[in-house]
């Protein structure tokens, strides 16, 4: 692993509306505009945190933040309906972001391989990541923990005066014990 591990001060936890939106949304919108992270354009508002939340919860979807010692929000995961068809309800699609002033210390492994853990407590089967091709650092936090290169579907998105490909990656788990259909 090329990344610095995290240092003790560093810990997980379940990110709350009421005391993290704010710094994800900071987190969020600063790859919206520097990056290809996002394939959107526009910071969004405070009240798209709103929603945003509440699919979270609607689902039991986990939001899981690091913090340092101060409580300061250093990056978080957290994942989401893959498509939105019953037979896709061992699946999911999941992200992951550090601030950019914390990358290189290790904690993208951190909050997956976190993630990863509470997919298998759900019973979860597949994680996919979406990733634009270009993203050396998230391509390889991914191939690092497991995740395999699933597909890339070209020039499907266009930012920053470019095409972009976005590349599947996925990792799939022995979970669930007794998978159902309906």
């Amino acid at each position: 692993m090329t990344s610095t591990p995290p240092r003790d001060d560093v810990r997980l936890i379940d990110c709350s509306e009421a005391e993290h939106a704010e710094a994800i949304l900071a987190i969020l919108n600063e790859a919206i505009v520097n990056s290809t992270a996002l394939y959107d354009y526009k910071p969004r508002p405070p009240a798209a945190m709103v929603a945003w939340f509440a699919a979270k919860r609607a689902h039991g979807f986990p939001v899981v933040g690091a913090v340092d010692a101060a409580g300061q929000l250093l990056g978080f995961a957290s994942w989401g309906t893959f498509r939105a068809f019953p037979a896709y309800k061992y699946t999911v699609e999941h992200s992951v972001y550090v601030h950019p002033a914390q990358r290189g210390r290790g904690l993208g492994v951190l909050l997956l391989d976190e993630l990863i853990r509470r997919a298998r407590a759900a019973q979860v089967h597949v994680l996919v990541g979406c990733i634009d091709a270009t993203n050396r650092a998230s391509v390889g936090l991914h191939q690092r923990l497991g995740f395999t290169h699933s597909g890339t579907l070209p020039q499907v998105g266009f930012k920053f005066g470019r095409w972009l490909d976005a590349a599947f990656y996925q990792l799939t788990l022995d979970t669930p014990s007794q998978p159902q259909d309906g």
